[in-house]
């Protein structure tokens, strides 16, 4: 089969269009999103995504995880289909792009098919994975964790949000649990466009990010249990503070990072103190360690030393210290035939790359355990994400859908 032809180009207009609807469903305080997990808000984006799609000719199914799959026919009913996707939640204090771009840059590529009128062999399912982010119920990549065997479905569907609620109960209440039985579809391949989120492709100038590998990660929930007192008329010398064993315990996670260094990064992003008053020190602090690596000697290593040194922390300061797990995924290395397809559509089309290695997860990470996989990655300014002030340009959005657009179309095979 011939390869497409460097003529071949997406709408950028219809496409940065199309993010902007988007965004004014759940916007934040500062020009950013806040459409987390199967809120009333993540409801009207999936529904919007729905009208999109069905006007595109695609037809929809949800599963029981409520992962929507839009699907546009191929001309081989025996072939499986290319799946290309990513997500529409955000974080509480999200950007526009994060995740949005993969779903709405699938569904551009797939308008595009139709305005030339393309056809091809394979089918191709436009994806819009649930939880993603983990931000309201952890761990994240939740519902294609669940489509991989990685979690059960009772698993998914008892995770709970800091007021308590469920992920099963949750998903009923938006109306958004599907029928279908998560895992039986099966894919022949997974292509997924995102955002960097890091600095690298807008440092070294580049348009395209070839993403080889994605870092491994384990999140590891501490929960401190100390002596809830009056911070003034208690004695430094009679405390027992689960704050100060927190802010050690910090320190050294990032002389651990530091430690494994190139290539390991550590640090610490959600804390809950308990009351959380003003003048009174913490009965428990709960906060979760997230450690990441590409190499999976690192990761083990890092995650052994942290769990080791942290009780010794806490046991000077007779602190009581509990640690779960609550996300993990082991270093991916993509599909090398999807990637080449990814380069050889960056050079066809006269657009600049640079091999990378992802430095967060993706649903591309579960997604390659049950099919070849790999993403396209575009620049973002400063390198900032999961963020209000997170930001792409038109170019970089076109330029990537652009690759996605003709990788796709070279694994789902174009018919004359």
């Amino acid at each position: 089969m011939a390869a497409p032809g460097e003529n071949l180009r997406i709408d950028g207009d219809r496409l940065w269009d199309s993010l902007m609807e988007m965004a004014k469903i759940g916007p934040g305080i500062a020009g950013g999103n806040n459409r987390q997990t199967l809120t009333d808000e993540d409801a009207e984006g999936r529904a919007l995504f729905q009208s999109w799609c069905e006007a595109a000719g695609m037809t929809m199914g949800v599963d029981a995880m409520g992962t929507m799959f839009a699907t546009r026919a191929g001309e081989d009913s025996q072939a499986l289909p290319v799946y290309v996707g990513s997500h529409l939640d955000t974080q509480p204090t999200g950007g526009k792009y994060d995740g949005v771009l993969g779903v709405l840059g699938a569904l551009e590529a797939v308008r595009t098919m139709n305005d030339l009128g393309i056809k091809t062999k394979h089918p191709i399912v436009v994806t819009n994975w649930a939880n993603e982010e983990g931000a309201r119920f952890a761990p994240a990549m939740l519902a294609s964790g669940v489509f991989a065997g990685v979690h059960d479905l009772d698993y998914a569907y008892g995770r709970k949000d800091l007021e308590g609620k469920s992920y099963g109960d949750e998903l009923k209440r938006i109306g958004w649990q599907g029928s279908e039985e998560v895992g039986a579809r099966k894919m022949h391949a997974y292509y997924e466009l995102h955002i960097e989120q890091g600095p690298i492709l807008e440092a070294e100038g580049k348009d395209i990010g070839v993403v080889t590998h994605c870092q491994g990660l384990w999140w590891l929930e501490f929960t401190l249990t100390g002596r809830a007192a009056h911070t003034g008329s208690t004695p430094m010398n009679m405390r027992v503070n689960a704050g100060l064993a927190m802010s050690r315990i910090f320190e050294m996670v990032q002389e651990v990072a530091m430690a494994a260094q190139p290539g390991a990064v550590g640090g610490v992003g959600q804390v809950t103190f308990s009351p959380n008053s003003r003048n009174v020190l913490p009965g428990s602090v709960v906060f979760t360690v997230d450690i990441r690596s590409p190499d999976q000697a690192k990761l083990d290593g890092m995650r052994a030393e942290i769990e080791r040194r942290a009780p010794e922390i806490c046991a000077e300061l007779d602190v009581g210290c509990a640690v779960e797990p609550v996300g993990h995924f082991d270093p991916v290395t993509f599909a090398p035939e999807l990637v080449e397809n990814v380069r050889k559509a960056a050079e066809r089309l006269g657009y600049s790359h640079l091999d990378i290695i992802s430095g967060a997860g993706h649903d591309a990470c579960w997604a390659a355990k049950v099919a070849p996989a790999t993403m396209v990655m575009c620049p973002c300014v400063n390198g900032i994400s999961h963020n209000e002030d997170e930001e792409i340009s038109k170019e970089w959005a076109t330029a990537g859908t652009d690759v996605l657009f003709h990788a796709v179309l070279e694994t789902a095979e174009i018919v004359a």
